[in-house]
């Protein structure tokens, strides 16, 4: 699509000029949770958004429709590869024109600053480059379908500690060459339709009220013509928000700008003019989505989200992704290989993250599953140590439905009168945000069955007062908020359980009462809105039998295959990490299972680095990411090499906790100080400023070893590198050819400048060139306020990350 024309906005201007300054104010909140307000009177349809970073969720919140679930940013991030991306634009592109979506919010394009940050798991990357070309082929790749993307989220929003109130404080240097560089790198090569404004402040101000960012930076500089929006509920002001470059408020229909903000127009606040520069983006945005004039038309017979073609392409996807970090031979797995699979994460395989990432996919394949599927009976299933600190909502299967007997549950909501509102057959629903309902719901009645024989966890989650009846046992119990974070009761709403013992079948009634308690205190206004779930699951197995009976089958094995990681407790929306470690006593079960095993391979099941204390002790790592819906499946394609795992690290792994140029994300005082500058992940240690890592940016062996030779500097302006890769190994490969920059300014980090991959069948040669980007020649200068170039001496480093260099060409 190309920027508005000056006959384009003046018939814009002509449909504005038709409305009052009340209409108008109203166009720039949101219509409902998840759309933008309709005008009819000028031809502009209702835009619908919805979330996107792995998947098209579409209008609900939770309990939608079934999509497809996507690997995680930084697994798709890992293939180093911009033609990936923006296949996966095209994906997503679809998966909206099956749901009528006209603007998807994503990428995520915020930078790895801290690695305890919970939502690292939805951005690509720590480098800048390489998150904004990778964002700018994704946003081809949707906006080529004609469905809008929106960039997220601007700026400085590397942690979720307190982030509706906190203030990321960063020189205008840090700013300019690190955080805005994705963003910069996005708008100027793919033009995003939209970008939404964060919820913390920036050295003081809101995000919202941005006037140097969003007017001064985005639409001045880089001469943005789209939309910018709130992130929901981030807007806290109306005439500092209006005139700081906010276009809209979301969601709707309530917000802080209305009535509020046609008063400050009348009043002088905010000129009619900043009204109608924002309502214009609006149009135009509407324009470039099929939203105003005639509606557009969305392709039918659009691949399933449960399809083959969806399958394999999700498969590939989250394999290719994958990265071999260490390989002593054992990979890929051999034919006659009996192998013992153990780890929670092995039968619950963790596929996304939590928060608004969060998607309802038709199925989601195990690594078991895969490996079964592949492997058949030479695969024994080991169940591990537990991976929670918190209850896990019911998985159907485990609970059914009484009523019809299938997997699920059964749940009524009813209005103060006891009339009927709406019933559902899955144990978690949603109540007070996009429920759809004619009147509030006042009760929540779940009614399952499980069969089981042992101990179980039984209870529910959401803020509430329950009534819960299992079998013989019953008791009270009133949940409340533990925070005064309205995101707390949809993203992380607490619970209560308790374990009794099942012998057959064993109904379960639990009565959620949401009433607000007369005068009730602070937190009690949440007790309509939220999720609300019924807990059953096993009770997890004490620590000596869960070791011992893990060390037993990989003493039966020839291999030992174990699935550790993260769960969506430490890798989501609205909560950051305390620690790098792995939860519970998973390193235990590396340890026991290394001692026992004749040879070990540990699958690590996480989007974000964790400490390794058992490294020297296993044989190879995995590291699979969160693979998305197919993700057992494609854990099994790699470690059989039936897909390569030809993935590279985007974010640096550390030794230790706190081992890294940037850590803390709590704020002191309210603020986090960016005082690592822009000496973040691999530029941080290779400055020194942090002992040297486990593994490096870039890092990756895949299935193969290389030869590099003939590097030659072909260009100086910008500098262009060619040399020739040789695949020394016996499979066919593919190769990521990395290049860096040493300035010789000592205030300058090394930084990627370019990259490039190749595929060379085994024992054949290839010529590869790649061409330095320009941008990353520039440094700020905030005494003239205005980028200047650094001299250009220095050392390039041909790579396959800082941890393996192969030449160096001296500038």
């Amino acid at each position: 699509m190309t920027a508005t024309t000056p006959s384009v906005a003046d018939d814009l201007d002509s449909l504005i000029a038709t409305l009052s300054l009340e209409r108008k104010v109203e166009l720039l909140t949101g219509h409902t949770t998840f759309t933008m307000t309709p005008e009819p009177s000028i031809g502009l349809g209702e835009i619908a958004l919805s979330d996107g970073p792995t998947g098209v969720r579409g209008l609900k919140f939770t309990g939608g429709r079934q999509v497809s679930l996507f690997p995680n940013a930084t697994l798709l991030a890992s293939a180093w590869s911009e033609e990936t991306a923006e296949l996966v634009g095209g994906l997503l592109a679809e998966e909206a024109m099956t749901q009528h979506i006209h603007v998807v919010l994503g990428p995520t394009i915020n930078l790895h600053r801290s690695l305890l940050g919970g939502r690292l798991f939805e951005a690509y990357s720590e480098d800048p480059l390489l998150t904004g070309k990778i964002a700018a082929a994704y946003v081809r790749g949707l906006q080529r379908r004609g469905i809008g993307a929106c960039l997220k989220h601007l700026v400085a929003n590397e942690s979720e500690t307190l982030r509706n109130s906190m203030n990321s404080r960063l020189d205008e240097t840090t700013l300019r060459e690190l955080y805005l560089l994705p963003f910069e790198i996005a708008v100027t090569e793919s033009q995003p339709w939209s970008i939404m404004a964060a919820y913390n402040d920036v050295n003081g101000v809101a995000a919202t009220e941005q006037d140097h960012v969003q007017n001064g930076i985005v639409k001045g500089e880089w001469k943005f013509d789209g939309l910018i929006m709130s992130d929901w509920f981030a807007t806290k002001t109306a005439g500092p928000a209006a005139n700081g470059g906010l276009d809209l408020v979301m969601p709707g229909p309530d917000g802080p700008w209305g009535a509020v903000l046609a008063a400050a127009v009348r009043a002088g606040e905010v000129a009619e003019s900043v009204i109608d520069d924002h309502l214009r983006r609006i149009l135009v945005l509407a324009r470039r989505v099929g939203a105003l004039g005639e509606p557009r038309d969305f392709p039918a017979h659009l691949p399933t989200p449960d399809s083959p073609i969806r399958r394999a392409q999700l498969t590939r996807l989250a394999a290719d992704g994958m990265t071999v970090l260490t390989n002593n031979g054992v990979l890929p797995l051999a034919d006659t290989t009996s192998v013992a699979l153990i780890g929670r994460h092995a039968v619950e395989t963790i596929d996304m993250g939590g928060g608004s990432a969060q998607v309802n996919p038709p199925y989601q394949v195990s690594a078991a599953q895969g490996l079964r599927e592949l492997l058949g009976d030479r695969v024994t299933v080991t169940d591990g140590v537990e991976v929670r600190h918190r209850p896990v909502a019911a998985r159907p299967g485990f609970v059914v439905n009484p009523l019809t007997g299938e997997p699920g549950a059964h749940v009524t909501l009813t209005d103060e009168n006891g009339g009927t509102l709406i019933e559902y057959d899955r144990p978690t629903i949603m109540v007070g945000l996009d429920d759809d309902l004619p009147r509030p719901a006042a009760r929540a009645e779940f009614r399952a069955k499980i069969t089981a024989d042992g101990p179980v966890e039984i209870g529910v989650m959401g803020i509430a007062r329950w009534e819960v009846t299992a079998g013989g046992e019953h008791f009270s119990v009133t949940v409340k908020a533990t925070s005064t974070d309205p995101g707390e009761a949809v993203l992380r709403p607490p619970a209560h359980t308790i374990t009794m013992q099942a012998a057959g079948e064993l109904e379960i009634v639990a009565v959620a009462d949401l009433r607000p308690e007369p005068g009730g205190g602070a937190g009690h206004e949440l007790l309509s809105f939220g999720l609300l779930s019924l807990i059953a699951r096993p009770a997890p197995l004490p620590l000596d039998t869960a070791l011992a009976t893990a060390v037993e089958a990989a003493r039966q094995a020839d291999l030992a295959v174990v699935v550790v990681g993260l769960t969506e407790e430490q890798e989501t929306e609205s909560v950051d990490k305390t620690t790098l470690a792995l939860p519970g006593d998973q390193d235990a079960l590396v340890s026991a299972v290394a001692a026992a095993a004749r040879r070990t391979v540990v699958v690590v099941n996480a989007a974000t680095p964790v400490l390794m204390p058992w490294l020297d002790q296993v044989d190879a790592v995995l590291w699979a990411g969160l693979p998305g819906q197919e993700g057992g499946h494609a854990i099994a394609a790699a470690l059989t090499g039936l897909i390569e795992p030809a993935g590279r690290l985007v974010t640096t792994f550390p030794t230790a906790d706190a081992a890294t140029p940037a850590w803390n994300v709590t704020p002191v005082e309210g603020t986090v100080a960016y005082t690592e500058g822009t000496f973040i992940g691999y530029r941080g240690h290779a400055a020194g400023h942090a002992p040297a890592p486990l593994f490096w940016l870039g890092h990756g062996l895949g299935y193969s070893t290389w030869e590099y030779s003939d590097v030659t500097l072909t260009a100086t302006t910008p500098p262009t590198l060619r040399a020739t890769v040789t695949n020394t190994g016996g499979r066919d490969s593919r190769e990521v050819v990395q290049v860096y920059f040493q300035p010789e300014e000592a205030d300058q980090p090394v930084r990627l400048v370019g990259w490039t991959a190749v595929l060379v069948t085994a024992g054949a040669r290839a010529t590869v060139e790649i061409t330095a980007d320009a941008r990353m020649w520039r440094r700020w200068d905030s005494t003239a306020d205005r980028w200047s170039t650094l001299s250009g001496r220095g050392r390039l480093l041909l790579a396959r990350g800082l941890g393996d260099i192969r030449a160096t060409i001296e500038l």
